[in-house]
């Protein structure tokens, strides 16, 4: 009786494997030779070109010692924390709406989701003229006969970064709620109806039983909501330049224009290395837990 003997590992599923060498070797190149190319360069006093003048931790001690760059990390906690809390929030409410089999679904559907489609250059300038307190939201207002009504948070420093976040929230949170609601459609039928047969008020049901269940849409939405907080740029220049002043800075920007527009190739590198171990301290312990952490029985 023949006896059928396993493939050598490395020799298992050659053809994909030999498929995906482009990819890794695109990846290696671009994105790990990049890495260390732009690490490699923050510790020069680089300017309008990359020069091997090595300075060691000078362009790091500048960088934490400038307003401008501890304002737009500020401003990027501020941002990113609300943006993340707030978009799932309102993502679920919307996508358990959506969820009741609710007349005209596939319009409501497309009306929230409209906005993703749309550019943060556009995003940008919509809200710019909509906060615009001469003919936007404020202007409508005080002509309806409501003279003290103020709003221009575009205009006041302490609070533009949250001008910033009503743009940011009105086009990411149909993204969320479409996702959302791909993973309520997901759960067994079953489920609902054991929990209404056991007399579960639906709040407990999705709170204790929905919401557990959807962890790894959870998870999916997490992460696209940070890479997008992350690289946030070009929603900030369409809206607000980073005014009033250096008060709506995100470091993006900050790194853009030191690259760029002040010349300064050291500086740009130094901060988007800083940028880069932020987001892996963040993901690494994070991916370990999630796939390498875990054993299979």
């Amino acid at each position: 009786m023949a006896t059928s003997t396993r493939p050598f590992q490395p020799f298992r599923n050659l053809n994909a494997k030999i498929a995906s060498i482009p990819m890794v070797l695109t990846a290696s190149v671009i994105f790990v030779g990049c890495t260390i190319w732009t690490i490699y360069y923050s510790f020069t006093k680089s300017k309008l070109l990359p020069k091997a003048n090595f300075v060691g931790f000078d362009q790091y001690e500048r960088l934490w010692s400038t307003r401008r760059w501890l304002v737009s990390i500020e401003n990027l906690i501020i941002y990113g924390s609300l943006s993340l809390i707030f978009s799932l929030i309102i993502g679920f409410l919307l996508a358990a709406l959506l969820d009741q089999k609710i007349r005209f679904e596939d319009t409501f559907r497309t009306i929230l989701l409209y906005p993703f489609a749309l550019s943060f250059i556009v995003t940008g300038l919509v809200w710019q003229w909509l906060l615009n307190p001469d003919f936007g939201i404020q202007g409508v207002v005080r002509d309806l006969g409501w003279e003290s009504f103020s709003f221009d948070p575009l205009y006041n420093a302490d609070i533009v970064i949250y001008g910033v976040l009503i743009a940011g929230l009105w086009q990411g949170t149909g993204l969320v709620m479409c996702l959302m609601l791909a993973g309520l459609r997901g759960i067994d039928e079953d489920i609902w109806k054991a929990a209404k047969v056991d007399g579960i008020p639906m709040w407990k049901t999705y709170l204790f039983i929905v919401i557990p269940m959807m962890r790894p849409v959870f998870i999916t939405t997490i992460v696209i909501i940070t890479s997008g907080i992350v690289r946030v740029y070009d929603l900030i220049v369409a809206q607000t330049g980073g005014g009033p002043g250096i008060a709506s800075e995100v470091p993006a920007k900050y790194v853009y224009d030191y690259m760029f527009q002040s010349q300064n190739l050291g500086q740009g590198f130094a901060a988007s290395t800083v940028m880069l171990l932020t987001v892996a301290i963040i993901v690494i312990p994070w991916a370990y837990l999630e796939f390498g952490g875990k054993r299979r029985a």
